[in-house]
């Protein structure tokens, strides 16, 4: 049987034609870091959450605020949406959470989904490679001069929506970055979210202040996962 998710939208949103960022930490934590300094440095709200009986029971206070651990942002102007989670789900969650943001861009007539993973690799750099789930995907990498993956493996959550966009035709760009795995996550993060801006027209990133954002943003993101692992092991056991 599989678990039940909802997603709750908070206000109306007008979505058609436009995009959804995959914010959650399935492998890494560069996704989730890289979406939230979009966020902060965009004309972002909240627009909706994410709930499951899968996800660990806890309130993330914010500016003394509680919210939940998965919510979903609305950039209206950009017509970008954008999920954040600051927990790891187990990875025999990962189809049903991704199914779920398939279904939810098929409603709201999404053209693009973009995700990101990091791959390691025994070299010292940050190549960022790009893989697409259909012709017209794969033919936007190739317009804007980026990396092909020819070859390879996407797991978790990054790798179910490339499968499941091609089946369905739905148009899904997953972000590949290469990492040692003892570089900080706020550098590849970096990188992953001009890559992000290079896939989506209007969306842009600070530079200037992202890499500060982005170190602030990998301590708090740390910090959030680790109180709610111990929530997770116990759940799942």
């Amino acid at each position: 049987m599989y678990p039940k998710i909802t997603i709750k939208e908070l206000i109306p949103m007008d979505l058609e034609g436009g995009y959804l960022i995959d914010g959650f930490p399935s492998v890494g934590l560069s996704s989730v870091i890289a979406t939230e300094s979009l966020i902060n440095t965009s004309q972002f709200k909240l627009a909706g959450i994410m709930d499951s009986d899968i996800f660990p029971p806890i309130s993330l206070i914010k500016d003394g605020k509680p919210n939940f651990s998965t919510r979903l942002f609305v950039n209206e102007e950009l017509k970008v949406a954008a999920f954040l989670s600051h927990i790891v789900v187990d990875g025999s969650f990962h189809k049903t959470i991704a199914k779920k943001m398939l279904s939810w861009a098929k409603k709201e007539k999404i053209s693009l989904i973009v995700s990101c993973v990091s791959m390691k690799s025994n070299q010292n750099n940050d190549d960022l490679f790009f893989a697409g789930s259909t012709e017209n995907a794969r033919k936007k990498i190739k317009e804007l001069g980026l990396k092909v993956l020819e070859h390879g493996t996407i797991p978790g959550i990054p790798g179910v929506l490339l499968n499941g966009g091609s089946i369905t035709q739905q148009d899904v760009i997953v972000i590949l970055i290469s990492s040692n795995g003892t570089s900080p996550d706020f550098r590849a993060s970096s990188k992953l979210c001009m890559a992000i801006s290079q896939l989506i027209p209007g969306a842009s990133c600070d530079m200037s202040s992202l890499q500060k954002q982005a170190e602030l943003i990998e301590k708090i993101v740390k910090e959030d996962i680790d109180e709610t692992r111990h929530l997770k092991d116990s759940m799942y056991r």
